[in-house]
């Protein structure tokens, strides 16, 4: 769970949500935090710890950074605006931390105020239907997919994924050895009955415990789920107790047979998810 989980709201009532981990391969459960790290200390403080390598801020060679920055246009305001971002070294600004903090290292979930602006993007676009959850940042598509399936798949493992899937979650499977396991689509992605009828009549020694998915825009066919469509695949995982990876680059891009956010499954009401 990451560190900048929500906590649950006794005013929505939401549930919390699914334990997910049951479903992780053994190297990757009850992963403990490191006692070094527990130790270290603020690396900002003025006493100069050798223990962990970290490098006292006095070394860094950047003491003031300005950035002219655009703001996001819109149908009613076409023309971005500008803003200018300052970044001191010791002070922190309104909207982010000093120079001495983002030029550090972290603790591997993301710098705070970028994870901050995650959840309050995810919650108001999103709007998980839990409590308790919580956004971790990555170094990209292909770094999150490869991190999320070695979540579920060891080496020689299957994943269950569109008959025809994006060449950058292949390469990611291949360089881990997690061999995928491709599912008849049709105009609208990935069959349900398809998936279930495999999970089925599946030999192999491991069942999938994971599905990976491009719902939106799918690469490389374009198509994109329903919401109907969507549904009858979150039921099928709940039936065979498969985890959703969800790729979903083109969210944005509003294409004409997606469901509208006010109706999507992420806003609908599941008592059981």
């Amino acid at each position: 769970m990451p560190p900048n989980a929500t906590s649950p709201d006794a005013s929505t009532a939401l549930p919390m949500p699914k334990d997910l981990s049951e479903l992780f391969v053994p190297s990757m459960r009850g992963h403990l935090k490191s006692a070094f790290k527990s130790v270290m200390g603020n690396p900002t403080l003025a006493m100069i710890n050798m223990a962990g390598g970290v490098p006292h801020p006095s070394t860094f060679p950047i003491t003031h950074l300005r950035a002219t920055v655009k703001s996001p246009s819109s149908p009613s305001a076409p023309h971005s605006r500008e803003s200018t971002l300052d970044l001191a070294k010791s002070c922190r600004s309104q909207s982010t931390e000093s120079l001495d903090e983002l030029l550090q290292y972290g603790d591997g979930c993301g710098i705070d105020s970028y994870c901050a602006f995650l959840r309050k993007y995810t919650q108001r676009v999103h709007r998980p239907r839990y409590a308790n959850w919580g956004v971790i940042a990555s170094c990209g598509n292909t770094d999150a997919i490869g991190k999320t399936v070695s979540l579920f798949c060891e080496p020689g493992d299957s994943i269950l994924v569109d008959r025809w899937t994006f060449p950058g979650a292949l390469s990611s499977l291949a360089s881990a050895k997690v061999l995928p396991a491709p599912v008849p689509m049709d105009d609208e992605g990935m069959i349900p009955e398809a998936l279930d009828s495999i999970c089925q009549t599946w030999s192999g020694s491991t069942p999938p415990r994971a599905i990976y998915l491009v719902p939106t825009g799918q690469n490389p066919t374009g198509t994109t789920m329903t919401l109907a469509r969507r549904k009858a695949i979150y039921s099928v995982a709940q039936k065979r107790n498969l985890a959703i990876i969800e790729d979903d680059p083109y969210y944005f891009l509003q294409l004409p047979s997606a469901p509208l956010p006010s109706h999507s499954l992420r806003g609908a009401e599941h008592s059981d998810q």
